[in-house]
């Protein structure tokens, strides 16, 4: 084999290798920051025509309108109502969080997770999980776990919809959780 063809054949290698390396170290130097407003429709009742998306976005076009003067009082909506909460607490020494998760039901009656002044240790494809369990020890701990999906930033205030068909009743903290290498890195029991 001749030097060249080791040489063609080491950089074939070494370009995949080198990607994978960046995509599993590259999060725990660079943080990702989310500041996530809470949902203005969250005390709209979102017609059946339409997505939470949509009377979201018609909140703000019309929040960006010049103002009205409205003689009519309207009738008070129903405060997004709060069925549990906790505090994001260190895994262990290399994997740590904090900040609260707040789930909160909706005038709709739909329910979202809350993450405020949140701050967890990054890592490679990290995602939101509601776990039965108050206090997983370890990745067996999250059986019967609902996956919220991947963490949008690990610095941050964020909002995670809660499926319609989850009962949020039955469920005891909110993990962030490493899928690649099965790893929690912070747990909030809920209470």
């Amino acid at each position: 084999m001749s030097k060249r063809t080791i040489i063609i054949g080491g950089l074939i290698l070494a370009i995949p290798v080198l990607a994978v390396a960046w995509w599993l170290g590259s999060p725990l130097f660079l943080d990702t920051e989310v500041s996530e407003e809470f949902p203005m429709s969250a005390m709209a009742i979102v017609p059946d025509d339409m997505t939470q998306e949509e009377v979201e976005a018609e909140m703000e076009e019309a929040a960006d309108s010049p103002a009205v003067e409205v003689t009519d009082t309207m009738p008070e909506e129903d405060a997004p109502v709060v069925i549990s909460t906790g505090e994001f607490e260190d895994f262990d020494s290399v994997h740590q969080g904090s900040g609260t998760a707040t789930i909160y039901q909706l005038a709709d009656g739909s329910h979202v997770l809350r993450l405020e002044n949140f701050e967890v240790t990054n890592g490679p494809d990290l995602h939101v999980l509601l776990v039965p369990d108050a206090a997983p020890a370890d990745r067996d701990g999250i059986d019967g776990y609902v996956d919220l999906g991947s963490l949008k930033g690990n610095i941050g205030d964020q909002n995670y919809d809660i499926p319609s068909d989850v009962d949020v009743s039955g469920f005891g903290s909110v993990v962030i959780y490493c899928q690649p290498f099965h790893v929690i890195f912070s747990v909030a029991g809920l209470g």
